[in-house]
């Protein structure tokens, strides 16, 4: 083992490359004494919708928050479904049944592992209700195909952005393409919080004002409930620190990038595949993931030269004990079972060195199979 291993992720360095402006944002709230609902929130909120190019966005306490309360806002009915792909990480669907959904599951296309409209087109029924893509590792599903197939049979799409900070489909920021997006700033994110932190963006106002009274307990004034909700919210702190961040999350993402294309250069030389850069997008890399037949070979080669892997994820949402009954669903699942069975994930985060990645890469050039 290289006396310097190269960790998977390092949030101590990302805290620490902002660490005066977040000190200077936690000071501000602290300051003012106000913690939840406050000027940081709403300042937030407003920066982040512009950041994605949203009419408004609404802050609550995690990203499973904002897909469940984004689906309350469209008013589900017991009994009605909602179709989201097998190998997402299983918060998405337990949102969708804190929400009152039945989950219905798709398959993927087999390049990148985003959701594949004509699985999703079999997989919706005369109860779907909505449809969640979710921008799986960074990069965008293609909304605008999905939405096309919602829409044929009356369903709403809520895009799950919480891996998908910044990422772009046909120039249109994740999240601004369906009804709704939803995103997490858990701590490991490209834009992470110093805990758990949700979002959601819409461009429809009506939409908004429900979703700032459901998280709050249906309340339009103080002791003046008109529906019923839950609380969550993106407290002060969370939210100030995120102001700090944002501006530099840009940045980050194209250092992603550039790490990406290091990695997708070293497996050219080996039997690894990394999941594919779709057309008409722009992937800002939350994971960098590859395929390998070997995958336990290939997590033992890098081991043995210092490079710390993660799976994301080792099983579909139906191979896992407590959701073996979405298995019983209308269409296969194939390509999801397999991309569980062989991906990989390397290290890629903004403050990775030069030298980490070239070790990382040469980790990968150098395996064999």
């Amino acid at each position: 083992m290289p006396a310097t291993p190269v960790p998977f992720n390092d949030l101590a360095r990302s805290t620490a490359g902002v660490r005066p402006e977040v000190d200077a944002a936690i000071a501000r709230v602290l300051d003012r004494g106000w913690f939840v609902l406050g000027g940081e929130g709403e300042a937030f909120e407003r920066e982040f919708a512009e950041f994605c190019g949203a009419a408004h966005a609404v802050g609550v306490a995690s990203g499973t928050d904002a897909i469940e309360l984004a689906l309350r806002a469209l008013a589900l009915e017991p009994g009605d479904e909602v179709v989201t792909q097998a190998n997402t990480c299983v918060p998405t669907i337990s949102a969708m049944e804190r929400a009152g959904g039945k989950a219905i599951l798709c398959d993927v296309e087999p390049a990148a592992g985003t959701m594949d409209p004509e699985s999703l087109r079999a997989a919706i029924g005369p109860r779907t209700r909505a449809v969640v893509p979710v921008h799986l590792y960074g990069q965008c599903a293609d909304v605008d195909v999905i939405a096309q197939v919602a829409a044929e049979a009356g369903a709403e799409v809520v895009e799950d952005c919480a891996q998908a900070h910044g990422a772009e489909l046909r120039q249109r920021r994740a999240g601004t393409i369906g009804r709704l997006g939803c995103f997490s700033f858990y701590p490991t994110k490209n834009l992470g919080a110093l805990g758990d932190g949700g979002l959601m963006i819409t461009g429809d106002d009506e939409l908004a004002a429900r979703l700032r009274r459901i998280r709050t307990y249906g309340q339009t004034d103080r002791y003046v409930h008109v529906e019923p909700g839950v609380n969550s919210r993106l407290d002060e702190v969370q939210a100030a620190a995120l102001r700090a961040k944002l501006p530099h999350l840009d940045t980050w993402n194209r250092r992603r990038i550039e790490i990406a294309s290091v990695y997708e250069e070293a497996a050219r030389e080996s039997p690894v595949r990394p999941l594919e850069r779709l057309v008409e997008r722009t992937h800002v890399f939350h994971l960098f993931v590859v395929a390998v037949a070997n995958r336990q070979a290939f997590q033992d080669h890098l081991a043995d030269r210092g490079v710390q892997t993660l799976i994301h994820y080792p099983a579909a949402v139906h191979q896992q004990p407590g959701y073996r009954h979405l298995s019983d669903g209308p269409v296969s699942l194939t390509n999801a079972e397999r991309l569980c069975a062989e991906v990989v994930s390397l290290p890629i985060y903004p403050e990775l060195r030069d030298d980490e990645v070239e070790l990382v890469a040469g980790a990968v050039r150098s395996f064999g199979g």
